[in-house]
């Protein structure tokens, strides 16, 4: 496997945070490559190098000072990555399509949250793991898992598209009629091809379970 299925990309303003999120990681016996940022826009120059397999995000990575939203910065990352989120409770409902998706995991952002982090983090890995070994050898081992690939690596982008749909819409105010006809369209075709994605993995899935039985 590459250099880049292995990465990990860790975007905290809060050092500590940081030092303490690859430390529970490497007691899960994680041996990923991490990337480490302060920023959105500073890990996005690093997608140029080495995209990551899944991202981790901590609230405090995001500019207020400069109008940046939780909300944006996540929508923004999902077209790369899954992504997990750290951040105060009340958040989680402003990300509530994006998880509802299966492109975010969400974790509050308190106590020490990082030993939950790490552990969707991995989580997330192993499944990248497993979603290249399949694309590596498209003939060999697919099994049940297939299916759930299939929603994870379609999906993730689809999100990225819908998410930032949703926010220009959100803003339909400032933007000409034409334009926001064609942001429906991409936001419906996007919802279509998401359904033809789940039906399909769902028949993979009943098709793998009756092959077993019989």
């Amino acid at each position: 496997m590459t250099l880049t299925g292995r990465t990990i990309s860790i975007i905290s303003a809060d050092s500590a945070v940081t030092q303490e999120c690859m430390n529970e990681l490497s007691a899960l016996g994680s041996h990923c490559q991490m990337q480490m940022a302060r920023s959105v826009e500073e890990i996005r120059r690093e997608f140029r190098r080495t995209p990551p397999a899944v991202m981790f995000l901590d609230e405090s990575a995001i500019d207020l000072v400069h109008g940046e939203s939780l909300e944006s910065a996540v929508a923004l990352l999902t077209e790369t990555a899954p992504v997990v989120v750290a951040a105060d409770a009340e958040k989680q409902a402003d990300l509530a399509f994006l998880i509802t998706s299966g492109a975010v995991d969400f974790v509050t952002r308190t106590g020490r949250f990082a030993p939950v982090v790490a552990g969707v983090l991995d989580r997330r890995m192993r499944m990248a793991e497993r979603t290249a070994e399949i694309i590596q050898f498209p003939n060999e081992g697919l099994g049940g898992d297939f299916g759930e690939i299939l929603r994870h690596e379609v999906n993730n982008p689809l999100t990225g598209i819908l998410g930032n749909t949703e926010l220009l819409l959100a803003r339909r105010d400032r933007l000409p009629a034409a334009a926001i006809e064609r942001l429906q369209t991409i936001a419906e075709l996007a919802v279509r091809l998401r359904e033809t994605v789940r039906r399909l993995s769902d028949a993979w899935e009943e098709h793998h379970e009756h092959a077993h039985r019989v």
